[in-house]
């Protein structure tokens, strides 16, 4: 069984959360060596201060939850979370544009994004928020991204009416190169769905449950 906590980035993305819930956060992933803590642009600085050396990453969204801002809004967002001490940053990808067929517009936009992250060799995941999206649009959409740059694929933003579906991850997985990763995101909550997405292709896992599914991790190999 794989090391859950190696794929987990522990994430609060809720509209509410406070600095406490913040605090805390960062406090857990650390105290699971949580591969990430993912957390709103507002809040980036205060956890890259508090993550400090730890090798856990820093990760916030741009462009989110709808993803339709224009290409220059999207690439300030990306220069001060860059300044704050971002180490990896989760763009969603113009869903409208997806929608209307516009890739001609999707690409450009995505290959500016990557450019200015890989400059400061940080980590560009863009999201698809596949709950809006028919199999051919996953697949065309999953290969624009990996064409641009992209180093990893996510499948949701948390916020869409549905999260990270297996069929989906498999797709993803199975449209682009090795070397592009694939983020199932939103619904993770125990043991059994986490390494259903590993086993789909998934090699990051956003949730909220980081927890909860180490746990359940470590109760079951203690009954084997």
């Amino acid at each position: 069984m794989p090391n859950l906590a190696s794929y987990i980035e522990h994430t609060n993305l809720s509209p509410t959360l406070t600095g406490e819930d913040i605090e805390r956060l960062i406090d857990e992933a650390l105290a699971y060596q949580f591969v990430g803590v993912c957390v709103p642009p507002f809040w980036v600085r205060k956890a890259k201060r508090d993550v400090q050396s730890s090798p856990t990453a820093v990760v916030t969204v741009i462009g989110f939850p709808l993803g339709y801002q224009r290409t220059e809004t999207k690439l300030h967002e990306i220069k001060l979370a860059l300044a704050d001490g971002a180490d990896e940053l989760d763009l969603v990808i113009n869903i409208s544009a997806i929608k209307h067929n516009a890739f001609e517009w999707i690409k450009p936009e995505i290959l500016r994004c990557a450019q200015l992250i890989h400059e400061q060799e940080k980590i560009l995941k863009v999201i698809l928020e596949t709950a809006y999206l028919t199999d051919e649009e996953i697949v065309r959409a999953s290969k624009v991204c990996a064409d641009a740059g992209a180093d990893y694929i996510k499948t949701s933003t948390g916020f869409a009416p549905a999260g990270a579906k297996v069929e989906q991850v498999r797709l993803m997985r199975a449209s682009v190169p090795d070397t592009v990763g694939i983020k199932a995101s939103g619904g993770i909550r125990n043991l059994e769905q986490a390494l259903a997405m590993i086993e789909a292709g998934a090699d990051r896992l956003g949730t909220s449950a980081g927890i909860a599914i180490v746990k359940e991790q470590e109760k079951s190999t203690q009954h084997e």
